[in-house]
Order: C-alpha cells, then sequence, then structure tokens
C-alpha cells in the first residue's frame, strides 16, 4: 500500500522551471485565443472588429443568436453558461442589446437594439461540424480536436470532411500541421475557382515528399501538354469560351474532373507567373487578371467536392483585378484578401501585444526602482537576493521524488524572516 503512495507521490512531481514553463504556455496559449484582449473593456465602441474572440450565452440566449466579446463574458454572464467560440470575423459585441431582454450590458449599456452586420451559424449553440454534436461531447469518452473552416468558421471532425483516408490531412512526422487553413467540403464549392492557381498553394502530406518526381509525374498532379492550346470554360448560360493554357499540373483529388474537362488551371506560363508576382504585392485593384479568366461570368465546377488544405500565405497570391475582386463581392468572400483576417495575423498580433506588455511591466519595474533612495533601493535588492539563495538552498536539499507541500513553502517564508531578523 505504501508503495502506492510513493508512485502517486512521484507522478505528481514537478520541477520550479517546469512549472513555471507551464504557466508561461498558458499565459501564451490565452493570449493567442483572446487575441491579447485583457477583458477589462467592452470592445462594441470599436465595432465590427475584424477578428476577435466571441463567446455565446446561453442562459441569456439560448436561441444562440447573440455573441459576446470577453470582457462582457467576464463580468457580464460570470456563472451562467458559456460557449467558447474562439473567434469569428466581422463582429460587434452583443451584450445587453434586444435579443438580451431585460439583461443590460453592465459595462456599456446604451448599444444598438441590433447589430445587422453580424454572422451567427450552429456555433452559437453549441453545436459543430456536419454532426451537429457539441464540444465537449458528453457521450464520447475520448474528445477528439476539430479543424476550423476559415470561410465558414464552423468546425469538423477529421472524419467528417469527406477525405477517403485521414491520411490525406497534411501532417507531419509529430503529428503537426503542414497545413495553414482548412476549407470545408461546403466551402469548397464557393471556392472551386483555386483549382486555376498553382498547385504551390495546396499543402500536402509529407509522405509525399520524399520522391519529388514521382509526386510530379503520378501522385498529386496531371500535366497538360503544352501543345493543348486552350481549354473551355462554361459560363453561367451554359456557353463556352477559350481559356489559353500552358504546362500546368493540378492536384489529384482537389481538382476532381471539370465541367469542360480537366486542366482548367492557368498560370504556367512565363508571363502570367510574372503578372502573378506583381499583383501578390500590390493590394489595390489590378487590371491584369492572373487567371485570364472572368470568374464573375464563368468558374470551374469540380464534379465532386472535399475538404482542401492550403499553405502557409496561400492568400497573398489570389488576384486582385476588377473582375476578381468583384467576384469575391458576390461570393460574400473578400475578407480572403484582408491580411487582418487569417487566424496566423491575429496570432502574431497577439504576440506583439504579450511582448509589449511585458516591457511595459519590465519599465514599471525599473521606475518603481529608480524612484527610490539609495538606502531603500539596497535593501529592496538585498532581500530580493536573500529570498533566491533562501529557494536554491532550499531545491538543493529538498528530495526531488517527493512533491513541494504548502508546509515547506512556508518553511521557506520562516528561514527568510529569521534571516532578516538576525540581520537587524
Amino acid at each position: 500500500m505504501a508503495d502506492v503512495f510513493e508512485e502517486e507521490e512521484s507522478e505528481q512531481t514537478i520541477s520550479i522551471n517546469e512549472y513555471l514553463k507551464e504557466v508561461e504556455d498558458q499565459e501564451l496559449e490565452a493570449d493567442l485565443v483572446l487575441g491579447g484582449d485583457e477583458g477589462k473593456e467592452c470592445t462594441y465602441n470599436n465595432g465590427y472588429i475584424k477578428r476577435q474572440a466571441i463567446f455565446s450565452c446561453l442562459t441569456c440566449t439560448p436561441d444562440g443568436n447573440a455573441g459576446v466579446c470577453t470582457a462582457c463574458s467576464l463580468s457580464c454572464h460570470d456563472g451562467h453558461e458559456i460557449v467558447e467560440l474562439w473567434t469569428k470575423r466581422n463582429f460587434r459585441c452583443d451584450c445587453g442589446n434586444s435579443k438580451f431582454g431585460e439583461f443590460f450590458c453592465k459595462l456599456f449599456p446604451n448599444k444598438e437594439v441590433e447589430n445587422v452586420d453580424n454572422s451567427y451559424n450552429q456555433n452559437f449553440k453549441g453545436s459543430y461540424c456536419t454532426c451537429r454534436r457539441p464540444y465537449p461531447d458528453p457521450d464520447v469518452e475520448e474528445q477528439v480536436e476539430m479543424i476550423q473552416c476559415c470561410i465558414c468558421e464552423d468546425w469538423f471532425h477529421e472524419e467528417h470532411l469527406g477525405l477517403e483516408s485521414l491520411d490525406e490531412i497534411p501532417r507531419d512526422d509529430e503529428g503537426e500541421p503542414l497545413y495553414e487553413d482548412l476549407i470545408c467540403q461546403a466551402c469548397a464549392v464557393v471556392c472551386s475557382f483555386l483549382i486555376l492557381y498553382p498547385p504551390t498553394i495546396w499543402a500536402v502530406c509529407k509522405q509525399h515528399d520524399a520522391t519529388a518526381e514521382s509526386v510530379k509525374g503520378k501522385d498529386l498532379v496531371k500535366d497538360v501538354p503544352s501543345d493543348c492550346g486552350s481549354s473551355r470554360v462554361h459560363d453561367d448560360d451554359d456557353t463556352s469560351y477559350e481559356v489559353p493554357m500552358g504546362d500546368v499540373a493540378i492536384p489529384d483529388g482537389i481538382s476532381g474532373s471539370m465541367s469542360a474537362g480537366e486542366g482548367l488551371l492557368a498560370g504556367g506560363k512565363p508571363e502570367q507567373k510574372k503578372i502573378l508576382n506583381v499583383c501578390s504585392q500590390d493590394v489595390k485593384i489590378s487590371n491584369s487578371c492572373v487567371l485570364q479568366v472572368n470568374l464573375l461570368f464563368a468558374q470551374p465546377v469540380a464534379e465532386r467536392n472535399k475538404a482542401v488544405f492550403l499553405t502557409k500565405n496561400w492568400r497573398d497570391i489570389l488576384c486582385r483585378c476588377e473582375n476578381c475582386i468583384g467576384f469575391y463581392a458576390q461570393k460574400g468572400i473578400t475578407f480572403l484578401l484582408d491580411k487582418e483576417d487569417s487566424i496566423a495575423e491575429y496570432e502574431q498580433m497577439a504576440k506583439q501585444k504579450r511582448e509589449e506588455k511585458l516591457q511595459q511591466q519590465q519599465g514599471m519595474e525599473l521606475n518603481f526602482l529608480s524612484k527610490l533612495g539609495h538606502v531603500e533601493k539596497m535593501e529592496f535588492l538585498g532581500g530580493i537576493a536573500d529570498m533566491k539563495n533562501e529557494i536554491c538552498s532550499f531545491l538543493e536539499s529538498f528530495d526531488s521524488s517527493k512533491p513541494i507541500t504548502s508546509a515547506d513553502i512556508h518553511q521557506v517564508f520562516d528561514n527568510l524572516a529569521k534571516k532578516r531578523k538576525r540581520v537587524w
């Protein structure tokens, strides 16, 4: 029996450095999710924020037709049934508006009746994926992480992405994702125009990287002869016209077979690649279309759509000509051209805010010391040195196989107090 208790105690053992590292990791993870928002002020006055952490209160709005910011989730809805939605784009805090009945926001009560530009999906009711299950799922023993679609912002179980095998999900040997964004099966229909871009935007499984030649020739691409001249695209009136073609390649399983035949990918010609580079660097409207196809009148349609995975910075190559921008607006996906819309940019901004906050804290500490007199400053620094030495002595003499208890911590501070008394 004693051996069992010793085994349990040894499992609980953790070093100070490990504990501090764990705390730091948790703080960083929270900052990444919340975008560096400390949750002190309602974000309503900031309007429709490009991306922010949003929560749904099922206690106040069981229909899932409202969302609140971080500060309101903490101050106004403490103790309520809250659904954490991670981040939502172009959203304005609803807390206390007409959807909440007689409930008023404690932080900013003077809100408009409704935020008409807000969008809500099944996540606000606590349902996710095509299976419409909650997360965490009470009927499942082992919770499985889900992946968010960058278009509809819903979350999906890997087995519900319409893939033939989970091996199609690009991961490295450690199981970490090799992709930046996912487009779910339903949104792949809206984004079928992406097959017209170079195959470099598609994230591929690590197992395919071993032999580049086999990848190019067999598994992932279908080559179109350079003398094919052109191919046809059908427009909305079921008429067709010629599309110039070069030596191109289409990822297998992504393009499927197109309405006008396989191989509708422009971008193989050197002059087209040159236009592509210029267009990706200039966010303004360009008169030169990368695709050389007017998407407003015609776009490729796959016979079979499934979820697709995209590489880092794939949005940068999207064409910004007048026609393509008109097409994005028509499909409601103009946000793809906004750098601040991406999760990667959101997390990068959160890291910058965290660094600024840490630097500010260090500045406050230095400012505090600068205001102290010479004697006070020496006493303060001496106290820090004594504490550091006492903790080091404790750790050196302590049995690392045993857990640190509250009595041990009290003993450290008692020893410090005795040392200070002896000095004085």
